[in-house]
Parts: structure tokens; C-alpha cells; sequence
């Protein structure tokens, strides 16, 4: 049957078996390569890889950890190009959905933006804001904005004009149908949107990284492919994969203390 719906305890099995399964692969082509070439760097073994962990969370010649810097580097641009982001995107929706004027006037750009490769204009962001903390917040910020913005509007587009009519017939004003009803429903939708741009985001930021950082996980891995330290390449990529799991389940269980409702109807 269709969605026929399962154990919990036999869904974590099953994630547990995906994940188990994904290392044996992994492990499998570590080994065969290193029966071709014993030296190879490229698909490191276990032993290399603890190895490259080891490189970068010990202290350097200069007594810094890479992964501390990189992190905080790495997790502030992204913090606040993401709320940043996150505040515009969502303005900038409720009003092109509850306003018709600004709807006419906003719509032709926002839908011509979203088109936009953030990557290949890298060069503009270059020339607005230079190559420090304002050119990552901007890059990250203007890429999430449109599609942000555009799943508000398109949210409130699809509420039934006959919930809004019952407002407004209870004496609500217009503040107070925006607020307590546009304002509920969309929400866990937005909440999605949101859990949706964090890989764009962490694309964006990471390719800046790698043109011009001189600090952060994007610099990192460029500057250690180049060396062929593939051991600190790949788990520095686990890592940006846990650090995006986390902001998502971070933000699923905001969803489901802000949105029990949408929690229940989604199950």
C-alpha cells in the first residue's frame, strides 16, 4: 500500500542500515584502490583519515586549531547571511501576498533574481562589497531572498479568500488578519522554505570561500585539495553535512513547537 506507515523503531533500522551500508561502500573503495596504489591519497583508508582528523584539530605552528578557526569563521557568515536572509525574504513575501500594489511592483525582479546564479556572480559581489564579511552576508542573503520571498507569496496566495472573508466579518482588522491569520498558516510552510535554503546557503558561502578566504571551511578545503590531503577534505565535508543536519532539525523542532498542528496533519 502507498504511504502505508511504519514501526519507529524499524525507520531507525532501517536510516541505520542506509548509513552502515554507505561506510562499507566506502571502505570497499578505499581498499580496492589501495591494492592498485598503497600510497594513494585520493580515497584515503580509515587509518589516513584518522590521520588527516588529527591534523586539523591538533594545534599548528602558529598554536591555532583549523577547525576552530574554520568553524567560527565559517558559522558566522553563515549565521548572519542566513537571518538576514530569513527577516528580508519573509518581509518582503507577506507583503507582495497581502498587498496587491507591491505584489505588481515586486514580482517582475524577485522572479527575475531567483534565476540568478549566486555563484557565477561573484564578481559583482566583489566589486560592491569587497572580499570581507559584508560580500558573504550579501551573497548568501540575495541568494535565499528570492526564494524565500517567493514561497511566502505563494502561500498566501493559496489560502481561501472565504478564511479571510470570516475575519474580517468577526471585525478583525487588517493588522490582525496578516498577524493572527495569514501569519499561522504560512508559517510552518515558511519554516520549510527556510530548511530548504540551508544547502544553497552552505553552497554559496563555501564557494566564496574557496576564491577569496583566507579562513573557513571553503579556503580549507581548497587549500588542502591542492596538496591532494584529501584525509582532511572528506571529513571537513561530513562536517558541513552534520553542521546543516543540525540547523534542520533545529529548525523542525521549532517548527513543531511553534506549528503543532502542521506536525499532526504532516504524520
Amino acid at each position: 500500500m502507498i504511504r502505508r506507515p511504519i514501526t519507529r523503531s524499524w525507520a531507525v533500522v532501517l536510516g541505520c542500515l542506509s548509513v552502515l551500508l554507505l561506510l562499507a561502500g566506502y571502505t570497499w573503495v578505499s581498499h580496492r584502490q589501495h591494492q592498485v596504489n598503497s600510497d594513494d591519497t585520493t580515497i584515503p583508508n580509515w587509518s589516513q583519515l584518522y590521520e588527516g582528523v588529527k591534523k586539523f584539530t591538533q594545534p599548528d605552528r602558529k598554536e591555532e586549531r583549523w577547525i576552530v578557526e574554520d568553524s567560527i569563521a565559517t558559522g558566522r557568515r553563515l549565521f548572519f547571511g542566513l537571518g538576514l536572509g530569513v527577516v528580508f525574504g519573509f518581509a518582503i513575501g507577506m507583503m507582495m501576498g497581502c498587498i496587491t500594489p507591491i505584489e505588481a511592483f515586486l514580482q517582475p525582479p524577485i522572479l527575475l533574481l531567483a534565476k540568478v546564479p549566486q555563484t557565477a556572480a561573484l564578481a559583482v559581489y566583489f566589486v560592491f562589497f569587497g572580499t570581507g564579511m559584508e560580500m558573504y552576508v550579501a551573497m548568501i542573503a540575495f541568494g535565499i531572498i528570492p526564494a524565500l520571498a517567493v514561497t511566502v507569496h505563494l502561500a498566501i496566495k493559496d489560502l481561501p479568500s472565504e478564511m479571510l472573508d470570516k475575519a474580517y466579518t468577526l471585525g478583525a482588522s487588517h493588522f490582525e488578519v496578516a498577524a493572527e491569520v495569514v501569519l499561522k498558516q504560512i508559517l510552518p510552510k515558511f519554516i520549510d522554505a527556510v530548511r530548504l535554503a540551508i544547502g544553497p546557503a552552505i553552497v554559496f558561502l563555501i564557494a566564496a570561500e574557496m576564491v577569496v578566504g583566507d579562513v573557513g571551511f571553503g579556503y580549507r578545503i581548497r587549500l588542502q585539495f591542492k596538496l591532494t590531503n584529501m584525509n582532511v577534505v572528506y571529513p571537513y565535508l561530513v562536517m558541513l553535512a552534520f553542521f546543516g543536519f543540525a540547523l534542520d532539525y533545529g529548525l523542525r523542532f521549532l517548527q513543531a513547537k511553534l506549528c503543532p498542528w502542521y506536525q499532526r496533519d504532516s504524520k
